[in-house]
């Protein structure tokens, strides 16, 4: 496993690529309404990316056929946007990249549409707050494992699981880069494989199911969703590693 270390210069460029999807997640998620289609909210994230000189990065990127992952509802990641409208009530998952001077950003919400049940509040909180509990716990010279260790106990302290077989990842010159960071302990010791480092550049994204995490692809070749069938959510940060601490790089301002 090669995992980069980046120079200040090319963390400030990674910066600039996500503060532009950090850009067009705060355009859609003020946007994102009753009656608004997802097809609809895929052509503003686009034109919000490609108003800052960047190319949304996942259209095309391993034959995706949009610019943003959409994932509504029971749909935890890669949804694909449809013609389908919002409706009150319903919960969104939004995942943008950017690539801007050969530089990759990626970043993900889950947001409610109108008035959402009580009980998905509290599965949205569940990954925000898993995400950012974590981001405020690392430290350079933790072995990555700890840091899955962690999120897979902040997930189920808070009385939900993690979605199995998907993971966050590095991140640079390519918009998947090692390591490959799971939500869970997959195997051997937390204290074991490679440390977090100054200069690394990575993605977290805690991906929270209810009661079961095993996934299950839907006909599209993209949707995943838990096999329990439930309502699930997403949220995911780009952050560098200075000084020793985790600086996110894809806050909404």
């Amino acid at each position: 496993m090669a995992i980069a270390i980046r120079k200040t210069s090319e963390i400030e460029k990674l910066s600039q690529s996500a503060d532009i999807v950090a850009q067009a997640l705060s355009k859609a998620r003020h946007s994102a309404s009753v009656g608004m289609s997802l097809l609809e909210l895929d052509t503003l994230i686009e034109d919000s990316i490609r108003s800052c000189g960047a190319k949304p990065a996942f259209k095309g990127l391993y034959g995706f056929p949009n610019s943003a992952c959409l994932s509504l509802n029971s749909v935890v990641i890669h949804g694909i946007p449809t013609d389908y409208k919002l409706q009150d009530g319903d919960i969104l998952g939004i995942d943008v990249g950017a690539e801007k001077d050969g530089f990759f950003g990626d970043a993900a919400i889950t947001i409610g549409i109108g008035k959402i049940a009580p009980k998905d509040h509290e599965l949205i909180a569940c990954s925000k707050n898993t995400l950012l509990e974590a981001i405020q716990e690392i430290r350079a010279g933790m072995h990555f494992k700890e840091l899955s260790q962690m999120l897979e106990a902040l997930i189920r302290g808070y009385g939900y699981v993690p979605l199995r077989d998907y993971c966050g990842h590095g991140i640079g010159r390519k918009p998947h880069e090692d390591p490959q960071i799971p939500n869970y302990l997959e195997y051997g010791s937390a204290k074991s494989g490679p440390k977090i480092q100054n200069g690394m550049v990575f993605c977290i994204e805690p991906m929270i199911c209810q009661k079961s995490g095993e996934p299950v692809v839907l006909e599209d070749g993209w949707s995943v969703v838990s096999k329990d069938g439930l309502n699930t959510s997403h949220y995911e940060h780009m952050v560098a590693i200075i000084d020793g601490r985790a600086k996110i790089l894809s806050e909404e301002k």
